[in-house]
């Protein structure tokens, strides 16, 4: 009998670029793949975890009996079954891999670095195909880059401790406790000894962390160059948000490793985190259709249990690092159902801020803009959002701003020494530790805040000076929302006042 089979919507890979073919896998070598099925039922509604749980072994007990159906005939192993993920993870060796999804994997090679990579779409049985929204894990090329920009000048700032930053944006003196902050990261780690010192310096107890596995990654400093993103994160995060408990999601970094890492910390039924830090990211283009699906469906859940997600909406400008003279966002800060964070120069007299502008210097500078992949949401509306790149309106990014320019930067302790670091990647945990800060003081969590933040735009500190323009692409600060900052930065005792329990 002739198996039917259909193509896997949005499962399209081109081939990695600027990479060297070196060679088909070999037919042994062991590959772990996510399957994540797509949604079914009612869209979920603000609901507990352990509720989610339970109705989602309902609406995918058949999915997940045709998934094991179909690896048992494939010949592989099911590893992992997660209803409330939505994911069922399957082993194998990568003859039988690319057997069960009718494709060819290949080595790809870049600076002495050997990844896995595919160019096609993917098939499989139409049973299976119709309750698939993403199989990842056949490529690990590099998806993100960490929104971190070191001070390089010759002369560096004397910054801010992320106390100093509290402070100035009216945060200060409050508690966290009975709160988790979840940060996603794609490499490096941290140590005991730079939180001891980092916290020491804010005259701080160390906040409870706790790193967390997924993929196999784990908290491993000193072994890449993302050691600084760590550090930034956590010290902003605990910084800010004194008392709050710490959960380090650590992933590959691969689409994979990413979506796997936020549907874990979204539903992380040990650590419970209120709200989520993602410093990483990258060009919307560079993503597949499945693993935006993917990770789409991960930040709904996310606004049904009350999580608040923030990600940095990247450090180049609008162009957001890509060379065909047109404008771009970061992903997943364009995400709807995320808080897309961008990026300020702040001075500050005293304690308090005498003057904030948009972030662009030296090259770098906070991105923002118009996105390609999602429509204008009906939080944006008034919000006078530009129509570019599509003609139509877009997602407009970032929602809110915050401190990023590493002439302004936050002291920051990495590998036993103190520098100046700045970058969207500390806006990103900034309005994390704030959602947190929220949540201590609210009978409800924030979760989604966008609806309740446009509609009272005089809880932000407004910016008006300054573009984030490459050239002649990008967009210029205006009199409420614009493609630089959003909304603005935070002014704390409006925000506390607005979004009282």
């Amino acid at each position: 009998m002739v198996e039917n089979r259909q193509t896997l919507t949005g499962s399209e890979h081109a081939a990695p670029r600027g990479m060297r073919q070196i060679g088909r896998v070999p037919g042994d070598e062991p590959i772990t793949v996510s399957l994540y099925l797509k949604p079914r039922g009612a869209a979920p509604t603000p609901c507990s975890r352990e509720e989610l749980r339970g109705q989602r072994e309902k609406d995918h007990a058949t999915d997940i009996d045709a998934v094991r159906t179909f690896a048992r005939a494939s010949g592989l192993e099911i590893v992992t079954e997660d209803a409330s993920r939505r994911l069922v993870q399957l082993r194998g060796p990568a003859a039988a891999i690319e057997s069960a999804f009718d494709t060819e994997i290949d080595h790809y090679e870049q600076d002495a670095w050997v990844f896995r990579g595919r160019q096609g779409s993917l098939s499989l049985p139409d049973n299976v195909s119709s309750c698939v929204a993403a199989v990842l894990g056949l490529d690990t090329t590099p998806i993100a880059t960490p929104k971190i920009v070191p001070h390089r000048g010759p002369t560096p700032p004397a910054g801010f401790l992320p106390t100093d930053i509290a402070r100035l944006y009216g945060f200060d003196g409050l508690d966290a406790s009975d709160q988790c902050i979840g940060i996603i990261e794609l490499g490096g780690g941290y140590t005991d000894a730079d939180n001891q010192a980092a916290f020491g310096a804010m005259k701080l107890p160390v906040p409870d962390i706790v790193a967390v596995s997924v993929d196999g990654a784990e908290n491993a400093p000193g072994r890449s160059d993302a050691d600084g993103e760590v550090a930034l994160d956590i010290q902003v995060a605990g910084g800010v948000a004194p008392g709050a408990k710490i959960a380090v999601y650590f992933a590959p970094n691969t689409s994979q490793g990413f979506v796997d890492a936020i549907t874990l910390a979204v539903h992380d039924d040990t650590n419970k985190p209120s709200a989520l830090s993602i410093s990483w990211g990258s060009a919307e283009d560079g993503w597949s259709q499945q693993a935006i699906a993917a990770m789409g469906a991960a930040f709904a859940d996310a606004a049904s249990l009350g999580l608040t997600v923030c990600a940095a909406s990247g450090d180049s400008l609008a162009t957001d690092g890509e060379n065909d003279g047109k404008p771009h966002v970061d992903y997943p800060a364009s995400d709807p159902a995320v808080l897309g964070c961008g990026g300020t120069r702040i001075t500050a007299a005293g304690d308090r801020i005498s003057e904030e502008v948009v972030w662009n210097s030296n090259g770098g500078g906070t991105g923002g803009g118009v996105s390609a992949l999602f429509p204008l949401p009906d939080y944006q509306k008034n919000a006078g959002v530009p129509s570019v790149r599509t003609g139509k309106g877009g997602r407009g990014v970032p929602d809110v701003a915050g401190d990023a320019d590493p002439d302004s930067g936050y002291r920051i302790v990495t590998g036993g020494q103190s520098g100046i670091i700045g970058g969207t990647s500390a806006v990103a945990p900034l309005w994390a530790a704030i959602a947190a800060l929220l949540n201590a003081s609210r009978k409800k969590t924030l979760g989604q805040p966008h609806v309740a933040f446009y509609g009272a735009a005089s809880a932000f500190r407004d910016i008006t000076q300054g573009d984030n323009k490459a050239g002649d692409v990008g967009f210029t600060a205006t009199k409420g929302w614009d493609a630089c900052t959003g909304l603005g930065s935070p002014d704390g005792a409006r925000l506390r006042s607005m979004l009282k329990p």
